[in-house]
C-alpha cells in the first residue's frame, strides 16, 4: 500500500484528489490542511505546518503539494528532500519537485510508484460496435481529479469522431485546473481537453487496427 501525503490550504486539493479516492487501488491518502498566510511572502513558513511535519513525511511514500504558495511549497520540498521523498507539485515550476503542467499530464514515472502508474496522462481501451460507435471505454489511467472517468462514461454510444471532440469538452467541464495561462504559458483547461481527446483518438485507432 503506497502512502500518499497530500498538503493543501483552503481546500485547494480536495477536488484534485477525488479520483484517487474513487478509482485508486493500493493507495492510502492522508490529507494535511495548512493554514493560509496573510502575506504573499512568508519568512517563517515552518509555523504553518504541523509540528510533526518531518515524522509525517518520513512515514509517507510520496508527497503531493496543493499549497500554491511559493514559501510554503519551498519549505515542504526542503523537508521532503531531506527525508528522501518525492514531491509532486502540479501547475508550477518548482526545481526539485515533479511539476507537470496539469494533473493529467503527469508521465509514467517509475519512482513515483502506484500513484503515477494509475494517475496522470490518460490511457483508454475502447470497444467499438458494429455500427462504428463506441460501445465501451475503459480507463486504464486518468486524472487524479476523476474527470477522466466521468468523461469516458459520457461518450459511450457516440460515433468515434464526435466522441473524440466531446471527451475533451467534458473533461474541461469537470476539470479543477484554473482557466487562465499558468507559469507554463499554456491554458491548463485547454491542455486537459487536448490530452484527453488525443488519448481517446489513439485508443480508437488501436481498436480499429485490431479488427
Amino acid at each position: 500500500m503506497q502512502k500518499v501525503l497530500v498538503f493543501q490550504r483552503n481546500g485547494l486539493g480536495a477536488g484534485k484528489i477525488k479520483g484517487i479516492e474513487r478509482f485508486g487501488s493500493g493507495i492510502a491518502l492522508f490529507v494535511v490542511d495548512v493554514a493560509t498566510p496573510s502575506a504573499p511572502i512568508v519568512d517563517d513558513p515552518e509555523r504553518y505546518f504541523p509540528e510533526n511535519l518531518r515524522e509525517l513525511i518520513e512515514k509517507s511514500d510520496l508527497v503531493v503539494d496543493h499549497l500554491y504558495h511559493p514559501d510554503l511549497s519551498g519549505h515542504l520540498l526542503e523537508v521532503a528532500k531531506t527525508c528522501g521523498k518525492e514531491v509532486v507539485a502540479t501547475g508550477r515550476k518548482i526545481p526539485g519537485a515533479v511539476s507537470p503542467c496539469t494533473c493529467c499530464s503527469l508521465g509514467r514515472i517509475a519512482r513515483l510508484g502506484p500513484y503515477a502508474e494509475q494517475f496522470g496522462t490518460p490511457e483508454f481501451s475502447v470497444v467499438l460496435g458494429e455500427d462504428g460507435r463506441i460501445k465501451k471505454v475503459e480507463v486504464l489511467r486518468g486524472a487524479p481529479c476523476g474527470a477522466t472517468w466521468e468523461a469516458a462514461k459520457a461518450v459511450e454510444g457516440l460515433p468515434c469522431g464526435e466522441a473524440e471532440t466531446k471527451i475533451g469538452l467534458l473533461t474541461q467541464f469537470n476539470c479543477f485546473a484554473k482557466a487562465n495561462p499558468n507559469v507554463f504559458l499554456q491554458n491548463p483547461l485547454h491542455i486537459a481537453g487536448e490530452i484527453h481527446s488525443a488519448a481517446l483518438a489513439h485508443a480508437i485507432e488501436k481498436a480499429l487496427e485490431a479488427k
